[in-house]
Formats: C-alpha cells, structure tokens, sequence
C-alpha cells in the first residue's frame, strides 16, 4: 500500500497501473450493496480496495461538475486508514478533499449539504466490530445507491478504474461539530422546554461524540451518559437497538438514575430508540407519529413518507391533521426518492430512521430525538402518556426466520390466508390486509436466507395469536 506521498513520486505508468487493477465481480457484489458499501475488512475490504472506490466515484462526481469530495469516519480502529485511503484515491481522480474526521453519519449528511460537495462515511453502522463500510451521498446528502451510482461504480471497480491525467486534488481538514449542533438548534426550539433528566446509551458508538455536543449544551438537560467511551470493538453490547436485547441496560439506567427519557443510539447515531421513564420502548412508529404532527402543525397540508412496515397510527394521523400520507418500500434509498419526488416534509421508518426535508431530505436521529424532548418538555406529563397517544395498535416487531426458499414459505402462507384476507399487495414482499384490521407483512432480506415478519393489531393478543399461527408456516 502507497501513502499519498509515495503515489505521488511514482511513475506515471505505475501510476496506471495502481488504478486498474481489475477484480472479480463475486467479491466486489459481495461488498458493494444496494444502498452502501459494507464488509469483513482484511477479507472483503482494505485500503486498495477503498482507493479503487473512490476513484470511481470521484469520476462519477467529476463528471457532474463535482470539485471536492467531503470525508468522515467512526470510531473504529480501521476507518482512519480506511478513509485516507479513499482520499487518496479521490485526490488521484483531481478532486479535492475535505477530511471533518470523527463524525456521526448524519453529522456527513450536514457537512455534505452545509458544503454543497459529495460526501463519504466510513462506517459498517451496527455491524460487528470486524466490519467497515462506505456510505456515499451527492451534494445536499442526495443518495448514492444501485440505480444511482453504485452499479456504475461496481463496473469500474471490476474491469478496473481508468486513471486520470490531471493535475492530484488537494486535502485539507474542517471541524464541522459545532456547526452540525447550532444548525439542529435552529430547526427544534428547545428554549421552552422544562428541565429534563435525560438518560443516554450511545453504545460505545458517535452518539458519545454528537451528544455533548448537541444536548449537553442546553443548560435545561442533565445528561445520565451511559457508554459514551468510542470503542468500535462494542465491549458492552452491540449498537444496534433495534434488537431489545440491547435496550436492556438502557432501561435499567433509566430507573436507577429516574431520567424523564431515555435516548439510545447507533453505532454510526443516525438512527435514535426512545425509552420512557418506566424503561419501556417507545416504537419508532409513535416516534414517526409524534414528530410528524409538530411538522404538520409547521406546514398545514404537508406530505409524509412512511415506509409499509411501519404502523397503521401513522398514515391515520397524518390523514387526521390534513396531511397526505404516502407509503414506500422498506429502505433509506426509496424513503429518500419519495421524499424528493414529493416534496415531503419529513419520513419515518420503523428501524427508527427520520427523514427531514429541512435537512436536506436526509435522515438525523439528533434531530427526531430533539422533536421529541421539544414535545415532553412543552408540558408537565410524563414520556409514557406521551407516547400512548400515537401507540393505538400492538405489534410484534420484526421476527427474523431463516428458510431456505423464501418464495416457497411465502406462498405457503399466502395459501393458508387466501380466504380471509381482505387484500394482498406486493410493494415489498407480501402484505396481508385482514378483515378486523389487522395486517402482516412478509419480506425476503436482500443479503441473508431470512423472511422478515412484521404483524400488527388491535390487540397484543391478536398480534400474538397471528405471530404463532404464521411462524407455524413459515418455520414448518
């Protein structure tokens, strides 16, 4: 491997022949996904790997009139090299860099949009501590996905990226926290908030980096950290709270410390979990419903995006207010199209991620966790009845099953409700519309030999009952 300096006094034809490199097209389909760039580094990503990326993509950029390219990383051991390698490799293309260092994946989306430049993060968000990753985005935080940029860039890695000619683009470095923190200040009034004591698991990930800097500066909150040590190896439990197991000791720091709230993040923080001050979750579906209503109270007649999976509250809700609800696939890439196709104010996911126009149609999970400490501090009642108003359904949660042929358990289910569904549609995977009310929804993962199941109701006793009778099919 070559530091920028030694590339630079190599010979042109050496030069060359650093950038085309040709690789086979199982390992890089294995790396280059539908919405990022994600693998096992030392095994499916190192640095020549990453330089041959980003050499492809800074042809990409430089061919839409692209001048510099902005870079952040996590706290794991492998993004620094990682990420300097990808400078390198965006430099040899002639743009220039802008390297913010230490960063959250929303903390990328602001610096992309505040500079109106390209942007990369390096980050596996929360995968294991062996993984890394890439997560790419035009100017203004637009996506870079298959259809967008990344099948282009899975050629040229293949076949290998042609060099370029011109004169190497320059690097320089920029602190951008403060920045991200006063513009998310702007956009949720905190001023009139009551004192909150607000418990807060970062999971060893950024949010123990963004935190401080966006919440512990408002004298009105008291902050009850909870692993905010950066640590990409996760030594106390995995960032992912999307997985309750996670949640636990959140919930446990909530009691013992009586916080109104309790707030846990990824390992990249782009996405937020709220507990309440019981430490029981709040679903991302309340959330979604909670923060859309104080941005239709802003825009009267807005439209918002919520993926199909998440619940029924949602879409009522915001048909209720004078909103138009509009569905989409499961999928940062989908949210992110339909929120720029149309205009909408703000998206929600039921994996917790919030999609906001006012950001640049990019997702934040600061920004929703600061709607939601603005709505609690405004009056004097607790989290729990709070959220009991946007939760008028119960729900199971994703239920992961692996099969070995999901198109054969799919249908097996399909025939065994063909008489008492209401309506069947096939936006993403299958959803079953029932007669009480009730819905499920089954998707194939795109990467894993898995059938996802989501099951809502009126009742967890309904919910329950569907959940057996369904996994009964499916697991069969």
């Amino acid at each position: 491997m070559h530091s920028a300096t030694e590339y630079d006094r190599l010979p042109g034809a050496t030069r060359v022949s650093l950038m085309t490199v040709a690789r086979s097209a199982e390992s890089v389909h294995a790396v280059i996904k539908a919405y990022d760039v994600r693998g096992v580094v030392g095994e499916q990503i190192d640095a020549d790997f990453v330089r041959d990326v980003a050499g492809s993509f800074a042809r990409l950029m430089r061919g839409e009139g692209a001048k510099r390219v902005v870079i952040g990383h996590d706290m794991r051991d492998s993004s620094p090299e990682l990420s300097e390698a990808f400078a390198d490799g965006v430099q040899s293309q002639g743009l220039d860099v802008v390297h913010i260092g230490l960063a959250s994946t929303d903390e990328l989306y602001f610096a992309s949009g505040h500079l109106d430049c390209p942007g990369a993060m390096f980050t596996a968000s929360h995968n294991p501590a062996a993984y890394n990753g890439i997560k790419l985005c035009r100017a203004k935080a637009l996506p870079v996905g298959q259809d967008t940029g990344l099948a282009t860039i899975s050629e040229e890695v293949i076949a290998g990226v042609p060099a370029y000619d011109g004169a190497r683009g320059s690097a320089t470095e920029a602190d951008l926290l403060a920045d991200y923190a006063a513009f998310l200040h702007k956009l949720v009034d905190l001023s009139g908030s009551r004192p909150l004591r607000i418990a807060v698991d970062a999971g060893n990930g950024m949010g123990g980096f963004t935190v401080p800097a966006v919440l512990g500066t408002l004298p009105q909150f008291t902050i009850e950290p909870l692993f905010f040590e950066l640590d990409g190896t996760f030594p106390n439990h995995e960032a992912n709270p999307l997985d309750p197991k996670n949640l636990v000791d959140l919930q446990a720091h909530v009691r013992k410390t009586g916080a109104d709230i309790g707030l846990a993040f990824d390992g990249d923080a782009d996405r937020c979990f709220v507990v309440d001050e019981k430490g029981d979750p709040v679903s991302p579906s309340a959330v979604t419903a909670l923060v859309a209503e104080r941005e239709l109270a802003k825009e009267p007649g807005a439209t918002v995006i919520h993926n199909l999976i998440t619940s029924k509250a949602v879409p009522e809700l915001v048909t209720e207010l004078g909103g138009t609800p509009v569905r989409t696939r499961v999928g940062h890439s989908f949210i992110k199209q339909q929120m720029a196709a149309t205009g909408a104010i703000f998206g929600g996911e039921h994996s917790a991620h919030y999609y906001f126009r006012d950001f640049w149609g990019a997702d934040s999970g600061m920004l929703a966790a600061l709607h939601v400490l603005a709505a609690l501090g405004e009056k004097e009642r607790p989290m729990s009845e709070l959220a009991s108003a946007y939760s008028s359904y119960a729900a199971s949660g994703e239920i992961n099953s692996t099969v070995a042929d999901a198109a054969d358990r799919t249908a097996a289910v399909l025939d065994a409700f063909g008489k008492r569904a209401q309506n069947v549609d096939r936006l993403d995977g299958v959803t079953v519309n029932l007669p009480d009310g009730a819905w499920f929804n089954l998707r194939a993962s795109n990467t894993e030999p898995l059938l996802r199941l989501n099951v809502e109701a009126r009742s967890q006793e309904e919910v329950d009952a569907l959940v057996t009778e369904i996994l009964s099919i499916v697991r069969a």
